[in-house]
């Protein structure tokens, strides 16, 4: 703790606090302030005047220092680093960041965990989101992403209700087994993210010592507008290191900040961390050859079927001179993708192009693209205008399009690709839901050890809930993935194993 606490003082003070002539304050128009240790009042005893406008601005502006804190990814910490490519990647896709090899483009990366609030203790069971803004020469990218390589749910529709049942609850503000358990309890696909949230990968260590997965589908589009599904993975240089439960709790003790304390220290010092991106290619005909729909964010694409290229690789070199500036204000949504990547038809992934950037309009504001961490290395230009704290610098009269007197045009290569449809408008889940057997897989591939760790970790929450039909059809869902993974959690809580096959009947009938 001693070497950490040095290493992150001479990071914070490296500066030039104390130069021998140190610049005036100055009020936000740049006006010099004769002294910021005394209002101005009416003599020694009477009240402070309202004129003192430097006293007005220095509250006004410290009541508004905090902007609304995210629904979810609310605690996090950010680093910018650079990607290089590892090769012509033509072939794919039409997008320039993976055109040449060797090519580098600037990024910055934010690590979050996912349903606590800001000042949370970054040991607690979660995903860690471990979102990708690369500053491509034509446009950015948002390639946001998560620590584990599958999703809750699939359809975007029951996202507000599974982050409600993950919070506290509205009435005592507590985070509550009972809430988040009986909502999960009507999501069979579940099953497979939350046997992987409640193994040993639950709570990695810190943010450099775990992988990153984009885990929607998407397209890469090339020259010729063909496209192909592709998965992107990104794995840790550093290895993969985790907490078990009671590590968590000894290490929050010692610092409940241990996560965005590794990173500073690490980047401070000059050991700088690394992934490599890597991509899973799929050919849209291969679509129908699977037992579950690879567009279903509750499944993993099988190695040794859809097998990884390797894309390049980033390093993350320069932490924030300001975190509110740009961690906090730094704002991902899977629909910003230059030409050459595009959205898959995934329904939790087209709910999230709108609600991503929607909260930051919200968090932020409707410029929230202008700021510098947002801001595109390549040039903007539209019609878009107006709106709080806009800073455009619009010098033309003609705000819209087509026009003679300022002409743009339009380029035939930048058109988004074009897929078959079939069918008919509908509200029905999708055909292959194969809810269980990749959590089975995954339980099956824990060693001995890992599996007596995840019924602990499972039963530990699970063991709380006080509804007897919940706990059982809770249960009966890690039965369905393994008959030995059902039967020692239902043990575990108290759970009689026939209930539990009793509980998810109609599930196994399908």
């Amino acid at each position: 703790m001693k070497t950490r606490s040095l290493i992150l003082t001479t990071v914070l003070f490296s500066g030039s606090a104390f130069a021998a002539n140190p610049p005036p304050l100055t009020t936000d128009t740049g006006a010099q302030v004769g002294t910021n240790q005394s209002s101005k009042t009416a003599g020694p005893r009477g009240g402070i005047l309202l004129e003192d406008f430097h006293l007005i601005e220095k509250l006004a502006r410290f009541d508004r220092e905090r902007i609304p804190e995210r629904v979810v990814h609310a605690r996090g910490a950010g680093a910018y680093g650079v990607f290089e490519s590892y090769g012509d990647f033509s072939n794919l896709t039409r997008a320039s960041i993976f055109a040449t090899k060797g090519k580098k483009t600037p990024m910055f990366v934010r690590f979050s965990t996912v349903i606590h609030p800001s000042g949370s203790p970054e040991t607690l069971r979660d995903p860690r989101g471990f979102a990708l803004k690369f500053y491509t020469d034509e446009g950015n990218w948002d390639l946001v992403g998560n620590n584990l390589p599958v999703f809750f749910i699939r359809d975007a529709i029951k996202f507000p209700d599974m982050v409600h049942s993950l919070k506290p609850s509205p009435i005592t503000n507590k985070q509550d087994p009972n809430r988040f358990f009986d909502f999960f309890s009507h999501i069979p696909e579940s099953t497979h993210m939350l046997t992987q949230l409640y193994s040993d990968i639950g709570i990695p260590a810190n943010y450099r010592q775990m992988n990153g997965h984009g885990v929607h589908a998407f397209k890469f589009v090339n020259a010729k507008g063909d496209y192909r599904y592709v998965k992107f993975n990104w794995n840790s240089q550093q290895g993969i290191k985790s907490l078990t439960s009671e590590e968590a709790a000894r290490v929050a003790g010692e610092d409940h900040q241990n996560a965005t304390s590794d990173l500073y220290a690490s980047i401070g010092s000059g050991k700088f961390p690394a992934w490599e991106l890597t991509a899973q290619v799929l050919d849209p005909k291969d679509l129908d050859g699977f037992s579950f729909d690879p567009l279903d964010p509750t499944k993993i694409w099988p190695e040794d079927k859809v097998p990884s290229i390797k894309l390049g690789k980033f390093t993350l070199n320069k932490l924030p001179d300001n975190f509110f500036e740009e961690t906090e204000q730094s704002a991902f949504s899977p629909g910003v993708q230059p030409s050459g990547i595009e959205p898959s038809e995934d329904r939790l992934l087209q709910g999230r192009l709108f609600s991503y950037a929607d909260t930051q309009r919200y968090r932020v504001g409707a410029n929230y693209q202008s700021l510098p961490v947002n801001r595109a290395k390549a040039s903007v230009n539209n019609n878009n205008q107006g709106g709080s704290m806009n800073f455009a610098n619009t010098k033309s009269d003609v705000n819209y399009e087509p026009s003679i007197v300022r002409e743009t045009q339009e380029v035939p290569a930048y058109l988004l690709s074009s897929a078959p449809l079939t069918g008919t408008t509908q509200q029905r889940p999708i055909d292959k839901t194969d809810n269980f057997a990749q959590a089975g897989v995954f339980y099956t591939a824990l060693d001995a050890a890992g599996r007596e760790r995840l019924v602990k970790n499972l039963a530990a929450d699970l063991g709380q809930v006080r509804d007897a039909k919940v706990k059982a059809r809770m249960v009966g869902h890690f039965f369905m993935a393994n008959p030995e993974y059902g039967t020692k959690l239902a043990k575990a809580v108290g759970v009689k194993v026939d209930d539990a096959k009793a509980a998810v009947a109609p599930l196994a009938a399908r």
